[in-house]
């Protein structure tokens, strides 16, 4: 009996300790109490809440007082009299504050000039207002009767001139039922005519053109010299006016015209004679 005993604790005993105890996971105590963490406290809120309070105060003082107001209008980029001009028109600017000027309509008062094609703005804090003007470029004075007007190269009337002067600039001659008024652009053949001598004072072109007259289909410029340039129908007219700079220096003083409509085929005369000339290796401007 002793050594059934024996046997049947030696039995429990192994069946203990062939035995395995699996430890249950308990849920992590740290991450739910670490969920509140990202959430702001109130302080964090109320600090936040008054600086954004604090900035909205100071920009709405600086745009409603005279922290930055405009003190100075610096214009570049025009001649002095289209930069008296410019400042004139903006002079109700001054004392506004750089934050409350409205860029669109100071564009459309500026743009509104004779004598400016185009106008870019800068707010220079704190009391400067920066304005950079691209002033119109005068080509031609059309006359009208006694009256003459000074063009630019966009076909824009600049002002009212008197006849006699801005004398380099070539005269183009206005029909008295054409309205002509500064401010307004011009159409038609005098805008033709304006298109023709626009790019003349920057291509070196030989001989200083005195007038202008244009049609449908005839362009004529007429030099100093007397010399009339024939250019045809307004089409081709810088390639045509190419070629006249190249044949011009080549004429003789008895060379009344030279024509130009066809490139190819450039033909000088006078009076008395015509004479075509060779064409150059290459017209192409």
């Amino acid at each position: 009996m002793a050594g059934g005993g024996r046997r049947q604790r030696g039995k429990q005993s192994g069946e203990q300790a062939g035995s395995v105890v699996v430890p249950i996971p308990r849920p992590v105590a740290t991450e739910r109490a670490s969920f509140p963490s990202l959430v702001p406290s109130g302080k964090s809120l109320g600090i936040a809440f008054l600086i954004l309070v604090g900035a909205l105060l100071a920009w709405f003082g600086a745009r409603e007082t005279g922290v930055f107001a405009v003190r100075t209008i610096d214009v570049a980029g025009a001649p002095p009299g289209v930069a008296t001009q410019v400042r004139r028109a903006l002079a109700s600017e001054r004392g506004t504050s750089l934050m409350k000027v409205d860029l669109a309509a100071a564009r459309s008062t500026v743009t509104s000039l004779p004598t400016v094609l185009g106008v870019r703005f800068d707010r220079a804090y704190p009391h400067t207002l920066r304005v950079v003007v691209v002033p119109e470029r005068p080509v031609a004075v059309a006359r009208q009767g006694a009256n003459a007007y000074l063009l630019a190269a966009s076909g824009r009337v600049m002002a009212t001139v008197g006849r006699r002067d801005r004398p380099k600039l070539p005269r183009i001659w206005i029909k008295r039922g054409i309205a002509v008024a500064p401010g307004g652009h011009v159409d038609g053949e005098v805008r033709t005519a304006v298109e023709a001598v626009a790019p003349l004072a920057r291509s070196g072109f030989p001989g200083r053109v005195s007038s202008v007259t244009a049609s449908s289909d005839a362009l004529v410029l007429t030099l100093r010299t007397g010399l009339e340039v024939r250019l045809g129908d307004p089409q081709d007219v810088d390639l045509k006016l190419a070629v006249a700079a190249r044949v011009i220096p080549l004429l003789g003083a008895e060379s009344t015209y030279l024509d130009v409509a066809v490139p190819e085929r450039p033909v000088a005369g006078s009076l008395n004679s015509q004479v075509e000339l060779q064409p150059s290796p290459s017209t192409t401007p």
